[in-house]
C-alpha cells in the first residue's frame, strides 16, 4: 500500500513537473525581430530595407531637434542607416561628415571587429536639413549631439562596445564628437583628420607641397597648372561654352573667371589629395607645347570644372559654411607661377557659400578641440597618408594622452587606412582597435603582432578607395 501511494505520488509530482516545464516553455518571450526593435525607438521611422549576404541592411530617418539647447524649438528628420549583424557583436558608429551613403558598405574598423556599424548623414546634408535651416545652428558641438543621440537611442539594442570612425571630415567629426561626449565610445579610429588650428597660419601646406613625392613630379604638376592660368583666355571660352551646355551659372563665386582661377589653382592640390605618385605619369610631360586640350582634360580631371559652379557649391554649402566658421580653410602660395597670372588666390569659404547666409569665423573653436585632443586623448587612433596635403596639419597627441596613437601610411593619399601602415603599426593599429572593442582573441592579447581582421574582406561591401569629391574638400 505504502509502496502503492509513493508510486502515485512520484507520478503527480513527475507530471506537474512536465506541465510546469511546459508552461514555462510556452511563457517564453518570442524573439523580437531587429526591424522591430529599431523602430520601436522614438523618433526612429523606416526609409527602407535592403538585402545583403549576412547582413541586414536598414535606411532610416532620426527625429532630431534642430537645436540641442533647445529642443522645443523645432525638429528635422535626419537620414541613418544600419548594417546589422548581431546585437552580440560591436558597433562601429560612422561617419564622412557629409551624406550618408544608402547602399551596404562596410569600413576598415567594421571589418576589423566584425561588427555592426550605424552610419549618420551629417545635420544640413540634404535631406537632413531643418526647413526653414537657421544656419546658425550647424556647428560641431551641434553635430555631435546629433551623435550623442544617436547613440544613446541605439545603444539598448547594440549593447556591447562601441567605436567611432570617419574619414577626412568624418575624421574631424568622430574627434569633435569624443571631444564633447568622452564616455560614449570605447575608442576611436579617425583617418586623414585635418586640424587646422590657427586658421591665418597656413606655411605647413606650403612645406609640403616643396617637397611631396619627386621633384620630377612636382615640376610637371606646377608646369600645367601654370600653363592654365597663361592660356586663361582660349580655355576660358572653353568653359563657357561648358558651361552654357551644362547648364551652370556663377552666381555664388561671382563670375566665371573666378570660378575658372579656383578650379586650376586646386589643381596640385587635387592630385596629391586623389592620387599617386605612379599617376604622374599621366600628366603632360612639356605643358608649354601641349594641346589647349591636353591641359583642359587634365585640370578637369583632377580639379573638375564643375566644382566652382553654383550646382557644384550647392552640395557643400554646409561643409563651406562650417569652414568659414569654425574649421578653417587652408591658404596656399604658389611661387612657381608669376604674379601677373593670379588675380585671386586661394580664395576663402565666404566665397563659395551664398551670400544670403551669414558666417562669422570663431577661431577658438579649433584651438579647444586640439587642446583637449593633446591632453585627454583616450584610446584614439590617427591615420595619415604620407602625400596626403590635408596631413600637413595633423593632430597630435601631448603628455596627457593615454592609449592613443598617431601614425603615417607611406606613400598613401587620402584614402589612408590602417591596411597601408607598416607591419608592426599595422599590427598594433589592428590589436588595439580589436581591444577597444572588446574583441581581441586571446593569441592577439598575448602577442600583439598576431592581430588580424576578424571579418574577410569582402571586395563589395569593404571600402577601400577614396571617396572622391571635388578638390580642397577634406
Amino acid at each position: 500500500m505504502r509502496k502503492a501511494l509513493r508510486w502515485l505520488l512520484a507520478l503527480v509530482v513527475l507530471i506537474g513537473t512536465v506541465s510546469t516545464a511546459g508552461a514555462a516553455t510556452a511563457a517564453e518571450p518570442k524573439a523580437v525581430d531587429i526591424k522591430d526593435r529599431l523602430l520601436s525607438i522614438p523618433g526612429m521611422s523606416l526609409i527602407e530595407e535592403k538585402p545583403y549576404t549576412g547582413y541586414r541592411f536598414f535606411v532610416l530617418n532620426y527625429t532630431q531637434p534642430v537645436d540641442h539647447r533647445r529642443p522645443s524649438k523645432g525638429t528635422f528628420q535626419q537620414r541613418i542607416t544600419v548594417l546589422h549583424k548581431d546585437v552580440n557583436r560591436p558597433t562601429v558608429f560612422y561617419t564622412g561628415g557629409y551624406n550618408v551613403s544608402t547602399n551596404p558598405s562596410r569600413r576598415e574598423p567594421t571589418q576589423i571587429v566584425d561588427g555592426n556599424q550605424v552610419s549618420m548623414e551629417y545635420r544640413y546634408f540634404t535631406p537632413s536639413r531643418p526647413a526653414p535651416a537657421d544656419w546658425s545652428k550647424l556647428d560641431i558641438w551641434q553635430a555631435a549631439s546629433d551623435q550623442h543621440r544617436i547613440f544613446k537611442a541605439l545603444k539598448p539594442v547594440y549593447s556591447e562596445n562601441w567605436i567611432s570612425t570617419g574619414g577626412s571630415k568624418g575624421g574631424m567629426t568622430a574627434t569633435y564628437y569624443e571631444r564633447f561626449y568622452p564616455r560614449d565610445m570605447d575608442g576611436v579610429v579617425a583617418y586623414v583628420a585635418p586640424n587646422d588650428v590657427v586658421n591665418r597660419e597656413d606655411s605647413a601646406y606650403d612645406r609640403f607641397f616643396a617637397r611631396v613625392g619627386t621633384e620630377e613630379c612636382r615640376d610637371k604638376l606646377n608646369g600645367v597648372q601654370r600653363e592654365a592660368l597663361v592660356r586663361r583666355a582660349p580655355l576660358e571660352k572653353k568653359y563657357a561654352a561648358y558651361a552654357a551646355e551644362s547648364g551652370y551659372t556663377f552666381d555664388t563665386i561671382g563670375s566665371l573667371d573666378r570660378a575658372y582661377e579656383a578650379v586650376v589653382l586646386d589643381y596640385v592640390w587635387g592630385f596629391w589629395q586623389y592620387s599617386t605618385l605612379a599617376d604622374c605619369a599621366d600628366i603632360p610631360a612639356d605643358a608649354k607645347n601641349a594641346t589647349d586640350e591636353a591641359i583642359w582634360d587634365s585640370v578637369d580631371t583632377i580639379s573638375g570644372f564643375s566644382a566652382y559652379t553654383d550646382q557644384g557649391l550647392e552640395t557643400y554649402t554646409p561643409y563651406y559654411y562650417q569652414a568659414g566658421t569654425q574649421l578653417g580653410a587652408p591658404t596656399i602660395h604658389f611661387p612657381h607661377i608669376e604674379k601677373r597670372y593670379i588675380r585671386y588666390g586661394y580664395q576663402p569659404p565666404r566665397n563659395f557659400v551664398p551670400r544670403s547666409i551669414p558666417m562669422k569665423f570663431e577661431p577658438w573653436a579649433m584651438r579647444d578641440v586640439d587642446t583637449w585632443v593633446k591632453h585627454n586623448a583616450r584610446q584614439m587612433l590617427f591615420v595619415y597618408g604620407q602625400n596626403d596635403p590635408w596631413g600637413a596639419e595633423p593632430f597630435r597627441l601631448g603628455h596627457g594622452a593615454r592609449d592613443s596613437y598617431v601614425m603615417t601610411a607611406p606613400g598613401m593619399n587620402h584614402g589612408a587606412n590602417v591596411a597601408g601602415l607598416v607591419p608592426d603599426q599595422k599590427a598594433l593599429a589592428t590589436a588595439r582597435i580589436l581591444d577597444w572593442a572588446d574583441v581581441a582573441p586571446a593569441k592577439v592579447q598575448e602577442d600583439p603582432s598576431a592581430a588580424r581582421p576578424l571579418a574577410a574582406f569582402d571586395a563589395k561591401l569593404d571600402k577601400r578607395d577614396v571617396e572622391r569629391e571635388p578638390a580642397l574638400r577634406p
